[in-house]
């Protein structure tokens, strides 16, 4: 009669829970969120490592330079010529004061298991660098005895940036973009506002003659800092940087000891601001040194020296506000210019790269 014996079939539960599914499904009623459950909380969506950010090596160079190299930089010259100011501190001596702040990097290197003067094969243009930075850095000093601070670091970063570019372009093949030329352009252009009303007045006679050997050694000190930094990018081995620093304080005490007693007159002052100059300058100096050695070998050495403008504006407030000596309406529109320079060629290589990809 197709009734069966066993009484009425009772569903089983599985096939329930497949018919509530399927209606959930096909009408919008049952797609209603349950209000009465507490929601999970809301957690941002992670991106897939492969599409994570990070900072690419120029971006990365050119930071470090404007933070680490630029704006300690900007308070050597001033602290130098505060010690001059103070005691007729001679530049060779405060080299040597320097120099002596590097030193210490040879327990590092002792530590580490490396060679004091690096490998042999390349112990050459090591001490190369080394001799050209005592240079740059022995014409910065003498330079700001005799012009303003400001001025001395804005001849010095002005002919370092447009030596560095044409250097890398003649020599490494390196080329620039449109806009990294517009900022190199532009912040030659802000340095030449900066220091041309002064070249234009230089006063006849033995000061004349002193403040234009200033403007002189400025520029040579620019020079032999990029010629340093070319040599520097050629540099491949392991403990390069401390090396390199090593080599300066070393290169530097041999040179300048001997050139003291000939060319200068020890001084040894006694009260503290002289003291506090030349300690201030001595670890400025090392910091700016390491960031800016750094920083070359990551982006390129003429946008390098561009960044690093940033010294002569921190050089000409402190000129202002703390020497007290005068800054020219030309001085702060130059600054300005250099300020937008660098914001320029900050802006064009701010860029980040895929991780677990290699930047092209």
């Amino acid at each position: 009669n197709g009734w069966s014996s066993e009484g009425p079939r009772v569903p089983e539960s599985g096939g329930e829970e497949e018919v509530q599914g399927k209606m959930a499904g096909s009408h919008p009623y049952f797609n209603l969120p349950d209000f009465t459950q507490p929601s999970p909380p809301s957690t941002p969506p992670s991106l897939p490592s492969h599409q994570r950010c990070r900072p690419s090596d120029a971006t990365k160079g050119l930071l470090v330079a404007l933070l680490g190299g630029g704006l300690p930089a900007g308070f050597v010259g001033p602290f130098s010529r505060m010690a001059y100011q103070a005691s007729h501190f001679p530049s060779l001596e405060l080299l040597i004061c320097r120099c002596l702040f590097h030193l210490p990097i040879a327990l590092l290197l002792k530590l580490r298991g490396d060679p004091l003067l690096g490998p042999p094969d390349i112990r050459g243009r090591a001490c190369l660098h080394a001799l050209l930075n005592v240079l740059s850095i022995g014409c910065a000093y003498s330079a700001v005895q005799v012009v303003p601070a400001g001025n001395a670091a804005t001849v010095r970063k002005g002919s370092s940036t447009v030596c560095s570019a044409l250097l890398a372009l003649c020599l490494e093949s390196q080329r620039l973009s449109g806009y990294d030329w517009c900022g190199l352009l532009g912040s030659t252009l802000g340095l030449i506002i900066i220091v041309g009303p002064g070249l234009g007045t230089l006063q006849e006679g033995t000061t004349g003659l002193y403040t234009a050997l200033g403007y002189v050694l400025a520029f040579l000190g620019g020079l032999a800092l990029s010629l340093g930094l070319l040599v520097y990018r050629s540099l491949d081995f392991p403990s390069c940087l401390p090396t390199v620093a090593f080599l300066f304080g070393l290169v530097g005490l041999l040179g300048s000891v001997p050139g003291l007693f000939m060319l200068q007159t020890p001084v040894l002052p006694k009260d503290p601001l002289s003291w506090s100059c030349v300690g201030a300058v001595g670890i400025l100096a090392l910091v700016s040194f390491v960031c800016v050695s750094y920083a070359v070998t990551k982006a390129h050495p003429a946008l390098v020296c561009a960044v690093l403008h940033s010294e002569v504006v921190v050089a000409l407030m402190l000129q202002y506000y703390v020497l007290y000596e005068t800054v020219a309406p030309s001085d702060i529109m130059g600054a300005g210019v250099v300020l937008g320079s660098i914001a320029i060629i900050t802006a064009q290589n701010l860029s980040c790269e895929r991780e677990g990809q290699v930047e092209e």
